[in-house]
């Protein structure tokens, strides 16, 4: 798990210094034009080099952000159609990601798994042997029962007593009322909230072709349907579950990224470190 979140922070990483656009706060924020006055030493010699124009790399401070990642575990995040990963394995890594990025930047960092209620947590650290300890927790995680995403937001909101940044990593297969309500009371209360829905491609577009029998991975009920006779009302239903997170998240200032678990996890840092970059 460390080496794979190594892996995508280091080439996003590598991409983002390759081009003179705005940093996130992840080690630098911006470069650009000399001006006269400016300190030579923040000149970048070897971007001078190459393009023949002075330019000045502006460096982000130390930030002492508190970051609390929660987890979705529950028994729907183990599905996979075709995709190479599980919902379940691509949000581990994401979150590894992420956590890997926070301690490059110093900020603190800790783990909440979840079902139908809190399987682990793991306070907010900024010390390499919790970042170590964190990323073993996320390597053997195991799918667990039904969800409830409010619950673990509920505790959470009244636990966390100083600035904090909340990511909440889910497929968000759940009544949505609730969890907009426990996501809008801890932005109420100071706290910076990213939420990624994470869905399998088979779940997005409905692919299926013929009479199959479904089988829900959480109260193991089964339907036998004919796919192009659901089709319509299924994707109406599962595009409605977004709309419904869009536009009730962006009325109280929370990001949210939906992503899909074919798409390469550099993706879902472009969309995190964006909307950071933004806020900041």
């Amino acid at each position: 798990m460390e080496l794979k979140a190594r892996t995508v922070v280091d080439g996003f990483l590598s991409g983002l210094h390759r081009s003179p656009s705005r940093g996130f706060s992840v080690e630098f924020a911006e470069y650009r034009q000399y001006l006269p006055g400016d300190d030579l030493s923040a000149v970048d010699w070897k971007a001078y080099a190459r393009t023949d124009r002075p330019t000045i790399k502006r460096f982000e401070e130390e930030t002492n952000l508190e970051c609390h990642l929660l987890l979705d575990v529950s028994a729907s995040m183990a599905y996979r159609g075709d995709a190479a990963m599980t919902k379940l394995e691509y949000g581990s890594v994401l979150a590894a990601s992420l956590a890997h990025l926070m301690h490059r930047q110093r900020d603190a960092t800790g783990l909440i798994t979840f079902d139908d209620q809190i399987r682990l947590r793991m306070p907010a650290r900024a010390r390499s042997g919790h970042l170590h300890a964190l990323l073993l927790a996320l390597d053997g995680l195991r799918p667990g029962a039904a969800s409830n995403v409010a619950r673990p937001l509920n505790q959470l909101a009244r636990a966390l007593l100083k600035r904090s940044l909340v990511v909440l990593i889910s497929d968000l297969l759940d009544d949505p009322a609730p969890v907009l309500r426990s996501l809008k009371q801890l932005r109420v209360r100071g706290t910076d909230v990213v939420v990624f829905q994470i869905l399998d491609s088979d779940e997005m577009t409905f692919p299926f072709r013929g009479a199959s029998r479904f089988r829900d991975l959480e109260s193991a009920t089964e339907v036998v349907a004919d796919p192009g006779a659901v089709r319509v009302g299924y994707l109406r239903e599962i595009n409605h579950l977004a709309a419904t997170y869009t536009r009730g998240l962006a009325g109280a200032g929370i990001d949210y990224v939906r992503l899909d678990t074919s798409q390469p996890l550099d993706f879902a840092l472009q969309a995190y470190l964006s909307r950071r970059g933004r806020r900041r």
